[in-house]
């Protein structure tokens, strides 16, 4: 719908709304979701006791440094806490970046595949988003470069990436700081880094460099995406920068309280690693038996293919009459690809056997 004379900035009609993971099939008695990438662990039990106890104080306002929680990262991490940033999901860090460096002309750099928050958020700061192209569904360092031009302001990459679940070096990545043009900022996506083992995110590139940025969240192996909180690390000058828009009681007082709980249960977040590498590496194996081959993932997710997109459109279909809701990647432009969260023991035995009828049933 339209106004005649209320109109909004030039560009936002043609922003395509982002679109979150199904939740319902038709079909299952008892649907399992298994397209959003949550933990199927759930939150840290501390994290719970602390969200529930914040409860107590709701009239209150959130402390608005969030001094607490960015110590407990800092803590956790090895990072300086004067240089994280906290926000409503790492989306709202993301938007923050676009609209601090980005504006009408400017140019937003990001993977063939990457996630699409990077393009709606260059676009809502009047910017264009570029795509450069992959290869075999990896981060292509080379045809990043050779996208940059003298408007790129943010290089938007996610490591390990979604939807594809792939990863590229250390190496790679800090070849594409090097590489590019003086004004573009390198923001690194690490909402899947806590799935690789010994991986922080590159946070030691972020402390040698001034033009890297690292963006983490709470809403994936902390089991906190109802609670809508991340955090960032990077340069002095680039989180100075980003205070200046960052509202000041921009994430609640109980999502602050779960996420410090959160970050400091160690153990609890190794199990949930731990647990997801195990199923991951069983699910894709199971699925490579019935020549539904996929990628090696790092994320919480695996990624196979199927024949073509009919294919992989039947295969979701049928999995939604078992009440197995996955994710169709048709918008990323992977039309022949259904991207399966990991879920519990009993949600990856159910897949993989609901997969193999199925694909006994293309067969015949």
């Amino acid at each position: 719908m339209s106004h005649k004379t209320i109109i909004p900035q030039p560009g936002i009609l043609n922003i395509s709304p982002y679109v979150a993971g199904k939740s319902v099939a038709k079909g299952g008695n008892r649907v399992t979701k298994l397209s959003s990438n949550e933990n199927p662990l759930g939150p840290s039990p501390m994290a719970r006791a602390a969200y529930i106890e914040a409860a107590g104080a709701l009239e209150t306002y959130p402390n608005s440094d969030h001094a607490s929680l960015r110590e407990a990262i800092a803590k956790v991490h090895g990072v300086a806490a004067e240089r994280v940033i906290c926000g409503a999901g790492s989306d709202e860090i993301i938007a923050f970046l676009c609209n601090t460096y980005a504006g009408t002309g400017d140019e937003v750099l990001y993977s063939q595949y990457g996630f699409s928050m990077y393009p709606i958020s260059a676009m809502a700061a009047g910017a264009t988003p570029v795509q450069a192209e992959e290869t075999n569904l990896h981060t292509d360092v080379d045809a990043l470069l050779a996208a940059c031009t003298e408007r790129t302001k943010l290089v938007f990459v996610a490591n390990p990436n979604n939807p594809t679940g792939t990863m590229i070096s250390e190496a790679e990545i800090a070849r594409l700081a090097s590489g590019l043009p003086p004004q573009a900022l390198l923001v690194l996506d690490g909402a899947y880094a806590e799935f690789v083992e010994g991986f922080n995110g590159h946070a030691a590139l972020v402390e040698s460099r001034d033009n890297v940025v690292m963006t983490r969240t709470f809403s994936k192996i902390y089991g906190l995406g109802g609670a809508r909180i991340g955090w960032g690390y990077g340069p002095a000058h680039v989180i100075e920068a980003l205070n200046r828009v960052r509202g000041p009681f921009n994430v609640s007082a109980a999502a602050l309280a779960a996420a410090e709980a959160a970050v400091l249960d160690g153990d609890y977040t190794e199990k949930c690693r731990v647990e997801n590498a195990k199923w991951r590496g069983w699910l894709r194996n199971e699925l490579s038996a019935i020549d539904l081959a996929s990628n090696k993932s790092f994320a919480n997710f695996i990624v196979p293919k199927f024949a073509n997109k009919q294919a992989a459109a039947e295969a979701d279909a049928y999995l939604q009459t078992k009440g197995l809701v996955v994710r169709a990647l048709g918008g990323y432009g992977l039309p022949e690809y259904l991207r399966i969260t990991i879920g519990d023991e009993i949600a990856c035995r159910a897949v993989a056997s609901a997969l193999t009828d199925f694909m006994k049933g293309a067969r015949a």
